[in-house]
């Protein structure tokens, strides 16, 4: 599935000029409040028709005003979840889901209800109402009735950011399932730093209603220029690794990225299994030396590739690490007596608070691992 994009629209004082294209996976539209993330997608949907451009899906023009093109919204097979679920409080959850399909004009089909009730973990909710459920069963609802509308892309509108932590950490490993398992593709807006990380295979920064940047996570999370717009507080990097072992006397799985490897608390994981890493940017430190008397399992070696523009005492450095960016935050003074320069080998001590269950793509740790403290 291709997506593409190239809109400008005048909403009151805000003009949305994005332009985009992407290929299938979860895309997440990121951005401060009022960047322009919801516009877009409503362009998308078909929810606003925008003054100028198009929206192409699989080279089909839903809307292209060069030629007076616009497909109604009913229309375009797009699936819409909202920041909340929007559940009719009077049906059940059974009624919830099979409305959507109702909706489409699509003839009930039991082994299509059932794949979606098991991929969403809600068969033991169908008989009951939407005031019983709470906000992360509620999301799961609303995004079976959209899949059971079969369509052909799938948007949501910050889908977590009415829920709490406990609820948003119920509810990520069936979105990734959704991403992973179902062809369908996704673009979900998001201001969140982890939940991209997380999930996202395509990026797409937005900033005052433009495109800022496009790329992969871990492309994005490595630029120091974007910092301003990503957030310098949840500024770090991704590197994408592999469960290579287990250290069952210390409750540690062992991971090996091109960087080199990694400890980190045991996972329930096959060998093999492919993981994203979250590294922040506040838990890295720099040494000129391989560190001797640390307690910390997690050294790298790199090379400086790039200093940021200091903010007060402040500045982040971006490492080489074989090929894979890792970022680090460090005081200006210590950049200066480290001598550190482009260039420059180093090597990159990962704190071991930085493997908590955030840090991980759509793993817990295993039982009884303590993922706030690795043994040193």
């Amino acid at each position: 599935m291709t997506l593409e994009v190239s809109v400008e629209h005048r909403l009151d004082a805000f003009t949305l000029d994005a332009e985009f294209a992407v290929e299938g996976g979860l895309t997440a539209l990121f951005g401060r409040s009022g960047a322009g993330k919801t516009s877009v997608i409503n362009v998308i949907a078909g929810l606003i028709r925008p003054d100028r451009g198009r929206v192409m899906l699989d080279g089909e023009a839903l809307t292209d005003t060069a030629t007076g093109r616009f497909v109604p919204a009913h229309r375009r097979r797009i699936g819409y979840v909202f920041q909340e679920g929007r559940l009719f409080p009077h049906l059940t959850v059974r009624q919830n889901l099979l409305y959507g399909r109702r909706f489409a004009g699509l003839p009930r089909r039991a082994a299509d209800i059932d794949q979606v009730v098991g991929l969403l973990g809600i068969g033991d909710l169908l008989a009951r109402r939407p005031a019983t459920l709470s906000g992360g069963e509620k999301q799961r609802v609303a995004i079976g009735r959209a899949l059971l509308a079969r369509p052909r892309l799938l948007v949501m509108d910050e889908p977590l950011a009415s829920l709490d932590e406990g609820r948003k950490a119920e509810i990520l490993p069936y979105i990734e399932r959704l991403r992973d398992e179902t062809r369908i593709p996704i673009v979900y807006v998001s201001h969140s730093i982890p939940e991209v990380a997380r999930l996202a295979t395509n990026l797409v920064v937005l900033s005052s209603g433009r495109v800022a940047a496009t790329g992969t996570p871990a492309e994005i999370m490595g630029r120091l220029d974007l910092f301003p717009l990503t957030g310098r507080v949840e500024a770090g990097a991704i590197l994408n690794t592999r469960v290579t072992g287990v250290d069952a006397r210390f409750g540690l799985s062992l991971l090996r990225a091109a960087a080199g490897e990694l400890r980190v608390p045991r996972l329930d994981l096959p060998l093999g299994t492919a993981l994203r890493v979250r590294i922040r940017a506040r838990d890295v430190m720099i040494g000129l030396h391989p560190p001797e008397g640390l307690s910390a399992l997690n050294v790298l070696p790199g090379t400086v590739a790039e200093i940021g523009q200091a903010e007060g005492p402040i500045v982040e450095i971006r490492l080489d690490c074989a090929g894979e960016a890792l970022v680090a935050r460090l005081t200006r003074r210590s950049v200066e007596a480290l001598g550190l320069e482009p260039g420059r080998q180093v090597y990159a001590v990962i704190k071991s608070i930085a493997f908590d269950h955030h840090a991980f793509a759509g793993t817990t740790p295993a039982a009884g691992a303590d993922a706030d403290a690795v043994a040193g």
